[in-house]
């Protein structure tokens, strides 16, 4: 009876007759040995209920029918879980869990002792103990901060200082707080390095050897004593004591452990039943209590049985979320997951092995009979029955009502009573006056503080009160700056900010690295970014950097699109009878330099949609892009530096201007602008393209280097353009227009006579005479394409004529047209041609050449320098060799008319000269400024009268002077403005003044940038001229106009004790 009784209440008889062992009576006896040998001394607890099922709340021991089960204490769970013999089946499933939760717990707790970084035990190091995952507080983040420190929480410094990530850190592997020791070496470091060697321990999961909830004795082996031989033996979970020190944590036969605070002598504490204790186990890892429902929401008397198929088996919650593992039970999803991450892949009711991939949502059925549940409302004076499924939505209801019930009765006690009338406005919204009356009384009060406390000072008190205001709403950044400025010192530039300044105030490389070193010396601080950093920050900005796609492809030009600085004699031995280059040219490939261009102006482009009201997403095809370009000489640029080969001493620059942008929306046919350049004919949008050392006269040197732009011009006007704006692919379409260019530069590329021809005008086909015999009666009547034509006749002479007759026949066409110019008239030419033509006029009023004819040149230089003479003295007008742009501005004006008149002996003639002049002055806003229609109306409607007016002038009073002739200037002026204002709108805003604006500049970057070889020389002109007009950068100028001060200030700083700027706050340990 005793072989049946073992045999069938063994360890080993529920498992199959195929898997017993062959020796199972031995292995039985040498169990019941180990078990023997091995148990504690503490008693099992004394409930022990009927288990109804193995659940986390009810799970008492199942007597076994072994006489030896009466002396066994709580064994190691994990050695008796995972490596002892059939444990399953000595007590059941719930047991197990049980004293594996327990010892989970124990462990955790032995963690939560303990300093994350260096593993000693917190207790042991005086000071507060701080969390691993928790953010600076203000003492230790201005201590940092003043180190030069930014971070804002715990994790980051620790990484910095320590080398260790603790972002991934797991309740059950890892401690969660740190020592006081630990914080002073950070703190030490300066949140950035550690000065104390400090070895952070390898924190490991729990195992049966774990060395914190199994701790190793001492050894002996240093005093020589004989270390005695230790027995194995499983360790086990300590006997509770009815005495409990405090919250100390005892490891195995001793306390050794005591959490860090406050120091309580022993407190008689009673004995938690298996339940309590299990819940409050189980609560510790999932932490569901706030997210899951109780069964005690069930309004109906429900069986028990029933309850419990809808309750969870780990948190004996609702199911939230359920999930089914492969044996049939069902868990909450998040109590599943944490519950397996601590114990292992095992399920908590049977301990079947279960991953957390194997769990599958239970079937439809089950889930409508579960959210059918009707749960009673708690919520206070409510009683409602609510489905499962509708329960948040109505406790979520009852806290909004709540919400806002409350939120008017909180502000009743801060918001100033408004007894009717206005309702009373922010205080940002005021005027400034409204503001001062508002801030009446505080601003007394700061004054009185600061009179008392800061020697008057009440600027100071302010700063620091918006300071303070910043740091509480985390604005660290603006917070940073105000600090620097407040402590005069400069803040660390950013490389888009040092190269700015670098270009815009035409710093060599040598210079700029003299400033960078001189500051950094003084100050003490890297306020300016080294060389390098600017060179990669140029990168960007330049042409080649962006990638972009051609549909289709541009004919005969590279798909390639990191193309940057280029030769531009690309193609010369193929043009011009190989004959050798006496020029050297540079220049960026075109379709290259507009995506440059293009992405410079992403932030406006995005901007423009914006305020448009244009949905960002659907506006990614039909924009159009108005290029004016621009061409014309700088005249002499001779230097006395720079070698290579002889070439010209005169300089051509080709460049482009990005006028405006519109697009097409998904539903609107109608393109609306988003984009308009606001300076048209300022140098800072004036981008360069081409810059060549050659006589803009020299129409065959011209025509090859400006050849394959015209090639890549025109094969842009058949694609289009996708480029990444604002994150996603955009198709642009590109139209040009040559309007930037002076009367001699049209001439060359149309193949037109010189401006002394007798055909007087680019525009139509009028003789000189013709011109003058009626100086307003004229239209537009010649193009690009009429030119090609008449070219053709001019070389093939298809009628056999004469050369006069031929040349009256093509009207002055004696080269081919190479490149397309608009017909319409330069604005700033056109101004300093006819200044130049009322210089002229002065001198034969004071002669009275209308009294006499065919004047001496002798009487011509006398009045000449009389009145450059009355000029210099009465307007402080130098007399200039060529009349330029500044000294025609001057001239032309009514205050220099009067001056002129003091030298004209006739009163008559004074009065038509300032008549002429007021006339000029009438029409000349009209093709001066950017949008005439707006700008001067009145002006532009008197224009075809005013113009006549003037004719009629130069022919009776002036008839001495335009008597069958006219200047090109004059004859434009007064017959094809009208006509040019209706067809572009403006004239002005397509003018070639900022390309003129930019030969200063050109003579500026090349001083800058003086190399031994012209060719490398002119390589960084044009890179540094194309930086300079960068609306990246000059945003950035725009920011930092005002730092000259704090500049300055970082130059000159104001002496400060060391101490006393890098001083912490007194720390205490």
């Amino acid at each position: 009876m005793a072989a049946e009784s073992l045999e069938t209440d063994g360890p080993r008889s529920s498992m199959p007759a195929e898997l017993h062992h062959p020796h199972s009576k031995f292995s039985q006896w040498k169990f019941k040995l180990f078990r023997v040998k091995s148990m504690e001394k503490a008693p099992l607890p004394s409930e022990t209920r009927p288990q109804i099922r193995p659940s986390f709340e009810i799970s008492p021991p199942v007597a076994q029918s072994v006489d030896l089960d009466h002396d066994v204490g709580a064994v190691s769970v994990m050695k008796l879980c995972f490596g002892g013999k059939s444990k399953e089946n000595v007590e059941g499933p719930g047991r197990r869990v049980d004293m594996k939760l327990q010892e989970m717990d124990t462990h955790m707790n032995h963690l939560r002792c303990l300093c994350r970084i260096c593993g000693i035990v917190l207790r042991k190091v005086k000071g507060p103990v701080h969390d691993v995952h928790g953010n600076l507080d203000e003492a230790t983040k201005c201590a940092l901060r003043k180190m030069g420190c930014k971070f804002t929480s715990w994790t980051e410094v620790i990484l910095n200082v320590f080398k260790v990530d603790v972002n991934d850190d797991v309740e059950s592997i890892h401690p969660l707080s740190f020592c006081h020791r630990c914080w002073m070496v950070a703190i030490r470091g300066g949140g950035v390095c550690s000065f104390t060697r400090t070895k952070v321990p390898e924190w490991k999961p729990h195992s049966s050897n774990c060395s914190l909830c199994s701790p190793r004795k001492t050894s002996f082996q240093r005093t020589g004593r004989k270390r005695r031989k230790s027995i194995p033996r499983a360790q086990s979970l300590t006997k509770r004591t009815r005495w409990d020190h405090g919250d100390s944590i005892a490891l195995g036969d001793r306390r050794s452990l005591r959490p860090y605070g406050e120091r309580h002598g022993p407190v008689q504490r009673t004995w938690r039943k298996a339940g309590i204790q299990r819940e409050q186990w189980v609560r510790n890892i999932t932490h569901c209590q706030r997210e899951h429902l109780s069964t005690k929401l069930i309004s109906e008397k429900l069986p028990v049985d029933f309850i419990a198929s809808f309750t969870c088996w780990v948190c004996d919650h609702l199911l939230s979320d359920p999930v089914q593992s492969p044996c049939g039970h069902l868990f909450c999803r998040n109590c599943i997951v944490k519950i397996t991450h601590v114990l292992g892949p095992h399920c908590p009711a049977c301990n079947f092995s279960c991953s957390p991939d194997e769990l599958v949502s239970p079937a439809k059925t089950f889930l409508s009979a579960l959210y059918s549940l009707l749960l009673l409302c708690p919520t206070d004076g409510c009683g409602e029955h609510v489905r499962l499924d509708s329960f948040k939505a109505h406790c979520l209801s009852h806290e909004l009502e709540k919400n806002e019930n409350q939120h008017p009765s909180d502000f009743d006690n801060y918001l100033l009573t408004n007894k009717g009338g206005r309702p009373r406005q922010h205080l940002l919204s005021l005027t400034r006056r409204a503001q001062k009356h508002r801030l009446k009384g505080l601003k007394k009060q700061v004054k009185v503080f600061a009179e008392k406390e800061e020697g008057g000072d009440v600027k100071s008190v302010c700063l620091t009160l918006f300071l303070l205001a910043l740091r509480s709403a985390n604005e660290h950044r603006q917070a940073d700056e105000l600090e620097a400025i407040m402590q005069g010192r400069g803040f660390g530039l950013s490389p888009a900010v040092c190269l700015a300044i670098r270009v815009n105030t035409f710093l060599s490389c040598s210079q700029y690295h003299k400033m960078y070193r001189t500051v950094k010396a003084t100050s003490g601080r890297q306020i300016f970014q080294p060389l390098h950093t600017l060179r990669a920050a140029e990168k960007e900005l330049l042409p080649g950097f962006h990638q972009f796609e051609w549909q289709p492809a541009l004919k005969n030009v590279s798909t390639s699109c990191t193309v940057g600085i280029i030769n531009g004699l690309s193609g010369w031995a193929y043009s011009v009878d190989d004959s050798p280059a006496e020029t050297i040219t540079r220049r960026f490939r075109y379709d290259v330099a507009l995506v440059a261009a293009l992405k410079d102006l992403e932030e406006d482009i995005m901007d423009g949609l914006t305020q448009n009201g244009m949905e960002d997403s659907a506006c990614t095809s039909g924009f159009n892009v108005m290029i004016k370009e621009c061409c014309d000489g700088m005249g002499d640029v001779s230097e006395k530096h720079g070698g290579g080969p002889a070439v010209p001493e005169k300089a051509v620059r080709f460049s482009f201007t990005v006028m405006s942008i519109s697009a097409h929306g998904e539903d609107d046919n109608e393109a609306v602008t988003i984009f308009t350049e606001p300076k048209p004919n300022s140098e800072l949008s004036c981008k360069p393209l081409c810059l060549m050392f050659v006589d803009e006269s020299d129409h065959e040197t011209l025509t090859a280097v400006l050849g394959p732009v015209v090639a890549e011009r025109n094969a842009m006007k058949e694609s289009r353009l996708i480029l990444s704006i604002g994150g996603l692919p955009r198709s642009f379409r590109f139209h040009f227009r040559g309007t930037g260019y002076d009367e001699k530069m049209v001439r060359e590329l149309e193949g037109l006579e010189a401006s002394g021809s007798t055909y007087v005008c680019t525009l139509c086909d009028s003789t000189r005479a013709e011109a003058a015999q009626n100086m307003v009666l004229h239209s537009i009547t010649r193009s690009h394409d009429e030119n090609l034509e008449r070219y053709e006749i001019w070389r093939t002479n298809p009628f056999s004529e004469s050369v006069e007759e031929l040349r009256d026949r093509v009207k002055g066409v004696s080269a081919k047209a190479f490149m397309e110019t608009q017909p319409t008239l330069d604005a700033l030419h056109c101004d300093i041609g006819n200044a130049g033509e009322f210089y002229k006029i002065f001198q034969d009023e004071i002669g009275e050449v209308y009294k006499k004819a065919n004047p001496s040149r002798e009487e011509r230089r006398s009045w000449r320098a009389a009145l450059d003479k009355q000029l210099r003295k009465k307007m402080k007008l130098k007399p200039v060799m060529r009349m330029n742009g500044n000294y025609a501005r001057r001239l032309m004006t009514l205050e220099a008319v009067e001056v002129v008149c003091e030298l004209v002996p006739s009163e008559e003639r004074r009065e038509v000269l300032k008549e002429l002049m007021k006339l000029y002055l009438e029409m000349k806003p009209v093709w001066r400024t950017t949008c005439p229609a707006k700008e001067c109306p009145k002006q532009l409607c008197r224009y075809s009268f005013n113009s006549q007016r003037f004719a009629d002038l130069l022919s009776s009073a002036f008839k001495y002077r335009y008597n069958g002739k006219i200047t090109n200037y004059l004859h434009k002026t007064l017959a094809h403005v009208p006509e040019i204002i209706e067809r572009d709108g403006s004239i002005g805003a397509w003018a070639s003044e900022g390309n003129e604006s930019a030969n200063k500049l050109f003579r500026r970057f090349r001083k800058m940038n003086a190399r031994q070889s012209k060719a490398f020389e002119l390589v960084d002109v044009l890179k540094h001229h194309w930086l300079y007009t960068s609306k990246y950068l000059q945003k950035f100028m725009e920011a930092h106009k005002d730092s000259a001060k704090a500049f300055q200030a970082t130059i000159n700083p104001v002496e400060i004790l060391e101490d006393e700027d890098m001083s912490l706050e007194p720390i205490h340990f």
